[in-house]
């Protein structure tokens, strides 16, 4: 079977490397027109926004009404969950509860912005440290299983965490900064982009690579917090920056100018892991660019123009020298020598298909929500 020709979307700057991609007879794929005909007709951040926003806010309060806290958020210091944290503190009135997971990859501009967001918006702060051998030792074994999803062990940590501790508390609400301005365009599968935290292939990757035993590290399955905790125990997930004007550029200088907050120089930097893996290891190694989807959602919402996009996808975000100094500190900081990380990076690749997992329960899950409209982005 021949190889598939190029090709680059004509109003956006996702292409071919993602193997599943769709382009219309104009040209556009397949996450442009479900923008067009699915995201945009039913996303409201005028009046209609600001009305759902005070309802949803007289909600929260109510189920939160004797309580300490009326809802919890997640906060890693990045624009989505900061930003969040000021609309549901300042517009909507609420009493949250910022929560935040160290995981151990916290850049120090991160800790920076939590520590002015708590300070300026007068706010509880909880912080869980995961311990570090776990995490560490989770992470060395993903990345030896050569499956391009190696930010799941984090994202565990951080959901589980979070669905576990509000659970606990008796929170209700968990408001999160996911919203359509700036990730309408959700990265393929391929990309690394898993559908969730599945148990099953999180147990099958350790057993095969990890050295001790996760005694403590949180692990919350998805079908359990989207079967137990949503729809038996009633925990709800809300996302308010879906309804009101959250353009990237003006966020960040609303949060610069009111508490000093900084801004990343892209999405997802607030993670030193992060920011390497997305910026280094996952186009070296695989070929994917995430930037390509996060730049696409900023064209569709007109937040960028495609012009802009390929000048700044043409060349990495980081510099070289910047990025084999980091080569150095994620090796150092996982126990391993250099030696050995780039062995492993030049390792032959491999996806979650090698591993055991239930990738096509999860999946009927992601069909069921987009059926019932609970879920607008484009999956598979």
């Amino acid at each position: 079977m021949s190889p598939r020709p190029y090709q680059i979307c004509a109003n956006c700057v996702m292409d071919t490397s993602d193997p599943h991609i769709v382009f219309d007879e104009r040209g556009w794929c397949d996450y442009c027109n479900n923008f067009e005909f699915t995201i945009r007709p039913n996303w409201h951040t005028d009046q209609r926004g600001e009305d759902a926003l005070k309802l949803l806010a007289d909600k929260i309060r109510k189920e939160g009404k004797g309580k300490d806290f009326d809802c919890i958020i997640g906060l890693s210091g990045g624009l989505d969950s900061s930003y969040a944290a000021y609309v549901v503190k300042e517009k909507m009135g609420l009493r949250p509860l910022l929560f935040h997971v160290d995981a151990g990859w916290n850049t120090d501009q991160a800790v920076g912005n939590i520590e002015k967001l708590v300070d300026g918006l007068g706010l509880d702060l909880y912080t869980e440290v995961i311990n570090w051998e776990e995490m560490k030792d989770l992470q060395v074994a993903f990345l030896r299983s050569q499956i391009p999803d190696q930010d799941l062990p984090q994202d565990a940590a951080f959901f589980s965490a979070l669905y576990k501790f509000g659970h606990k508390q008796k929170i209700k609400y968990v408001i999160t900064g996911s919203n359509f301005s700036t990730e309408c365009c959700r990265e393929p599968e391929e990309w690394g982009g898993y559908l969730g935290i599945d148990k099953l292939l999180f147990k099958d990757i350790h057993s095969r690579f990890g050295k001790r035993s996760l005694e403590s590290f949180p692990l919350v399955d998805i079908l359990v917090y989207k079967g137990l905790y949503q729809k038996i125990l009633g925990m709800e997930i809300a996302k308010p920056l879906n309804l009101v004007s959250f353009v990237k550029k003006d966020a960040e200088e609303k949060l610069e100018s009111r508490f000093g907050w900084q801004r990343f120089q892209h999405k997802h930097h607030e993670s030193r892991f992060t920011r390497f893996y997305e910026d280094y290891w996952l186009p070296r190694k695989f070929g994917f660019h995430k930037r390509r989807a996060h730049f696409s959602s900023l064209i569709m919402t007109e937040q960028m123009t495609r012009d802009q996009a390929l000048e700044r996808i043409s060349h990495p975000e980081m510099d070289e020298h910047f990025l084999q100094q980091e080569f150095e500190y994620v090796a150092n900081k996982l126990d391993l020598t250099v030696n050995e990380l780039q062995e492993i990076f030049c390792g032959e690749n491999k996806t979650y298909h090698d591993y055991r997992n239930k990738r096509w329960l999860i999946g009927l899950g992601a069909k069921a929500m987009r059926w019932f409209g609970l879920e607008k982005r484009f999956f598979r």
